[in-house]
C-alpha cells in the first residue's frame, strides 16, 4: 500500500508506527478545500493508495481513481440498524438550516444539533434554540456563493436531539469489520487520552460493527457510556479522525493489509 500523509501532529505519529513496521510513505501539503496535493505524489498503482490529514483529500482520491484512498461514510443516522443504539436517534428532527427559522420555536429549550453529512461543516455541540436560531440567522443572510467551502451553507441537513448525559467516551477503529484497536478520549467533562477500555464497551463496539458488517472497509465508530446504558454516538472517517491514544502499529497494519474485491 502506498501512503500519502499530509503534515499533522497526529500524521507524524501516525508516520513513527509506519517506521517501526517498515512502511514507505510521502509528506504533503494540501490545497485547503481542494484537496491538491503539494508536491504532487509519483504514484505506482492508483489501486492500492491510502492518505491521511484533512477531510479534503477525498476530492484528490476521487478524481484520480485511488484505492482505499480516503473512506468516505453514509451518514451514520440513516444505517437502519443502529437506530436502536444511537445516542441521539430517537426522536430525532431534521431540518436544513433554511428550514430552522420556521420550524423552531424560540422557548429557551436545549438541543443537541449535529451535521448529517460527517463533513464537520459543525462541530456536534449542545446550543439554545436562540443560539440555534440566530446561527442560522448569520448563515442565511448570506448568498450562497458568498459562504466559504466547508461551513454551514442554507441546504445543510442537521440532526437536532434531546441532550443525554455522557459519562465516558471512547473512540474504536474497525478495519475489514474487525475492532483493532480503541482509546479512551473523555471521562465526563474531562478530555483524557488513554489506551484502555472497558470489557463491555468493546464487545458493544464489535456487535455495532457486526450488526452491519461492510458499512466501510474502515472507519472510527464512538461509543459512550450513559446512565441508560452503552450508546453509538457516531462514526468519523478513518482518514481525518484524531488518534487519541490508539495503538497506530497495530491499525496502520490492519490498513496496509486491506485488499481490494
Amino acid at each position: 500500500m502506498q501512503w500519502i500523509l499530509q503534515q499533522f501532529e497526529d500524521t507524524h505519529k501516525l508516520a513513527e508506527a509506519l517506521d517501526r513496521l517498515g512502511i514507505p510513505y510521502t509528506w504533503h501539503k494540501v490545497v485547503p478545500f481542494v484537496g491538491e496535493l503539494i508536491p504532487e505524489p509519483l504514484v505506482a498503482d492508483p489501486g492500492s493508495v491510502i492518505m491521511f490529514g484533512s477531510y479534503s483529500l477525498w476530492k484528490n482520491a476521487e478524481a484520480n481513481g485511488y484505492w482505499p484512498g480516503v473512506f468516505k461514510l453514509r451518514p451514520f443516522v440513516q444505517e437502519q440498524v443502529w437506530h436502536p443504539y444511537l445516542l441521539n436517534g430517537p426522536g430525532a428532527l431534521f431540518l436544513t438550516l433554511r428550514d430552522v427559522p420556521a420550524r423552531l420555536i424560540d422557548d429557551g429549550r436545549q438541543w443537541f444539533l449535529r451535521p448529517v453529512d460527517d463533513s464537520k461543516e459543525e462541530p456536534g455541540n449542545v446550543k439554545s434554540t436562540d443560539e440555534i436560531l440566530r446561527m442560522a440567522e448569520r448563515v442565511l443572510a448570506l448568498e450562497e456563493d458568498e459562504i466559504p467551502t466547508g461551513s454551514l451553507r442554507h441546504d445543510t441537513l442537521l440532526m437536532f436531539t434531546k441532550p443525554v448525559r455522557i459519562l465516558r467516551e471512547w473512540r474504536l477503529w474497525a478495519v475489514n469489520d474487525r475492532i483493532v484497536t480503541y482509546s479512551l478520549y473523555k471521562d465526563g467533562s474531562r478530555v483524557i487520552h488513554r489506551h484502555e477500555i472497558d470489557d463491555d464497551v468493546l464487545e458493544f463496539g464489535q456487535r455495532m460493527v457486526d450488526v452491519n458488517a461492510g458499512y466501510s472497509p474502515a472507519y472510527i465508530i464512538d461509543v459512550c457510556r450513559t446512565e441508560e446504558g452503552l450508546k453509538l454516538l457516531e462514526t468519523n472517517c478513518i482518514n481525518a479522525a484524531g488518534f487519541y491514544a490508539a495503538d497506530l502499529a497495530t491499525l496502520a497494519a490492519a490498513i496496509d493489509g486491506l485488499v481490494r474485491d
